[in-house]
């Protein structure tokens, strides 16, 4: 929606703002489970499978204020992201925001992406304005590589998209499906180490030679033959086994700009390998790290592995969350005026 449409506002809308006087949002985490081509020869590069996830999350409140304020975690960035939509809606007031819990900033798990989109949401909303969460993040500068982030936030579930083409917009959702009610994401969480993000983020993805040609090939055939139909069909070994392959391909092209290691940190590592010596499959490092992953076909399993390796994470300073998929996107609540 054009911004100039966007600042005009009808009488029923005016009404509706009188009666809101504050906003909560609580936007789900996202793993990044790998890119499907990386060679970029047919005219489109990345492409990216996605999981939204629901813990960690992102919630906060936004009312009116007087003046920009906000307290919590990482609420630097949401303000941020106010100011930015105040002026390009021309919006006269200042905004109060509270971030109650955030996910953890350079994890690996769409933090930045996931609070713009929580701020912009709660001020859209807030004032009575149309608003779709892609736009939002175009906005917002978010989705240069991928869209799992903005699908996340508004449908949930598991997503694949289909990278970046010569128009300037994030890429389109080719794949948008229910993730399995029982399966569960056991996530290896380092909170002493961060992923590459910003300048070094760009430097490092200018600096990697392109994927060749085959290895993207097989990484999205393993996508449409074999991890999209596991899921489908419920069957978390080929699940599994294509999300550990495409890993391993992905993984390897990226060691470079990791210091020669698919592991971001190399204790996440070690407690993944033992999630898979346990019986935990698909497994991997979400975006830059340096969150790691391992599925289970179930709680009571997924439980099992937790308590088998629960403790050599912490000798290396580490957390595990077992996390299920979130088939949603964010929630958005209204509190009316009192």
């Amino acid at each position: 929606m054009p911004l100039a449409d966007a600042k005009q506002s009808d009488a029923p809308a005016k009404r509706e703002r009188a009666h809101v006087g504050a906003v909560r949002v609580i936007a789900p985490a996202r793993l990044h489970l790998g890119f499907l081509d990386l060679n970029g020869d047919l005219g489109r590069m990345f492409g990216s499978i996605g999981l939204a996830v629901d813990v960690p999350r992102t919630e906060l409140v936004l009312k009116r204020s007087q003046t920009f304020k906000g307290e919590g975690p990482d609420h630097a960035r949401a303000l941020a992201t106010l100011r930015k939509l105040a002026d390009a809606y021309n919006l006269p007031a200042g905004y109060e925001v509270k971030v109650t819990s955030a996910i953890p900033a350079h994890a690996g798990l769409g933090s930045g992406t996931q609070m713009a989109l929580a701020a912009g949401a709660a001020l859209m909303t807030l004032e009575g304005i149309d608003h779709i969460p892609s736009r939002l993040g175009e906005m917002v500068n978010r989705g240069a590589r991928s869209a799992i982030g903005m699908a996340a936030f508004e449908q949930g579930g598991f997503i694949v998209d289909g990278g970046r083409g010569e128009l300037d917009r994030a890429p389109p959702i080719l794949v948008r499906a229910n993730f399995p009610v029982a399966w569960r994401a056991l996530l290896v969480m380092d909170p002493g180490t961060a992923g590459v993000h910003g300048d070094d983020e760009t430097n490092a993805f200018a600096a990697l030679p392109p994927l060749p040609a085959d290895a993207a090939a097989h990484v999205c055939r393993l996508v449409l033959m074999q991890l999209v139909p596991g899921l489908m069909e419920e069957d978390i070994a080929a699940f599994g086994d294509a999300l550990t392959e495409i890993q391993k391909v992905v993984g390897n092209h990226f060691a470079s700009a990791q210091g020669g290691s698919p592991w971001t940190s190399p204790g996440v590592g070690r407690v993944v390998d033992a999630l898979r010596a346990a019986g935990g499959v698909g497994i991997g490092q979400s975006s830059w790290g340096p969150t790691g992953f391992a599925f289970a076909p179930s709680q009571e399993i997924a439980r099992r592995l937790y308590d088998s390796a629960i403790e050599v994470a912490r000798r290396e300073g580490l957390e595990i969350l077992i996390a299920e998929g979130r088939n949603r996107g964010a929630s958005v609540e209204k509190i009316a005026n009192t």
